[in-house]
């Protein structure tokens, strides 16, 4: 039988994947607390834009404000929760779903960070799956009901890896790639943790940068002195990470162990990690001027930021284990800083400690 879905937050990532599997022919509900953005995708569907012409489509969806879910006691059940809310509102939005679950139903993290434990807190850990959304996704919800993609789309890069905590490859992990593969590149892995922290590695050393500088993607890795941090946060996570023992890939087109090197001062890594940022590598999709990371998008937006899931949450699992990550640190407070209108966003901000 087909799959009954629902992704509560429809916003750039949610909205996007949701938009994409309705228009594949999945049965799918879209839940959001913005009014503006529901209402829009009520009259008018989701309008969705990419770099291409062909990435161009206006998607009928069936959509409900949070204030309407109680209506889907009188529907059948839902089989698959994508959660693609922001981390500190990872517990309300999986409450808010659980008690509308099929016997079989789980909940999919398809959000930034590291949410799982939060989701199994409230459904348990085998109805808990992950959904790590690369880098090369890149979309931004720029009005309501309109979402646009920063990035080209590539067919030799995975944007959705689904995995289970357990570290097995399952037939429902297998089966909700299937489904996100009508979004884009899509598979199950046996490395949920590892792809997790590859992704908050990839996350650590851009979000909060652009949050803090007001700088989009190619501005700042072109900046001598801000891409100098990017590198600094970047080693700095991949030892965390390592410490961890995680197995970590490529945080986007940058060898780990490169990264890390780089940021401890061997002059040969540092030259090639900064050959691969200003110049673009393999494995790295072409991005438009205008994509901004998440976090940048939140700032702009007044909305809060998810700093400290982030970079705080490395540099506390560093300490945690014992390696020092003072740039995440430093980071955290000068994006706490922004958001609370302390200080303007300014390339500065970042170079404090540098």
């Amino acid at each position: 039988m087909a799959k009954r879905i629902a992704v509560v937050g429809a916003g750039a990532v949610g909205g996007y994947a949701a938009a994409h599997m309705t228009a594949a022919g999945h049965d799918v509900t879209l839940i959001d607390p913005w009014a503006e953005h529901v209402n829009y995708m009520k009259a008018h569907g989701m309008e969705i834009f990419g770099m291409t012409p062909e990435e161009r489509m206006s998607v009928k969806v069936n959509a409900m404000h949070i204030t309407e879910v109680q209506s889907l006691a009188k529907q059948k059940p839902i089989d698959v929760a994508f959660i693609s809310v922001k981390s500190y509102d990872s517990v309300w939005a999986t409450q808010l779903i659980r008690q509308y679950l099929s016997a079989s139903g789980c909940v999919v993290s398809m959000q930034n960070c590291i949410n799982e434990e939060r989701v199994a807190g409230v459904v348990g850990w085998g109805r808990t799956l992950g959904c790590i959304v690369t880098g090369g996704v890149g979309v931004d919800l720029y009005q309501p009901g309109h979402i646009r993609r920063g990035y080209a789309k590539r067919a030799d890069i995975t944007s959705f890896y689904v995995g289970e905590p357990s570290g097995r490859i399952t037939k429902r992990a297998e089966e909700i790639a299937d489904i996100l593969s009508s979004v884009d590149a899509s598979k199950a892995t046996d490395n949920l943790w590892g792809e997790r922290w590859t992704k908050l590695c990839v996350n650590g050393m851009r979000n909060g940068v652009s949050a803090a500088t007001g700088m989009g993607g190619n501005a700042r890795d072109n900046h001598p002195a801000v891409r100098r941090i990017c590198i600094q946060l970047g080693g700095e996570s991949v030892r965390v990470g390592q410490k961890l023992g995680y197995k970590l890939g490529k945080v986007g087109a940058l060898a780990p162990e490169t990264l890390a090197k780089a940021m401890e001062g061997d002059a040969a890594s540092y030259r090639e990690i900064e050959r691969l940022l200003t110049e673009g590598g393999a494995g790295q999709a072409e991005r438009s001027d205008y994509q901004r990371p998440s976090m940048a998008q939140d700032m702009e937006k007044g909305r809060r930021t998810e700093i400290e899931f982030m970079n705080g949450f490395i540099a506390s699992e560093g300490a945690r284990v014992g390696v020092s990550a003072p740039t995440h640190e430093m980071l955290t407070r000068q994006v706490l800083r922004v958001e609370r209108g302390e200080i303007p966003a300014a390339p500065e901000n970042v170079l404090v400690n540098s």
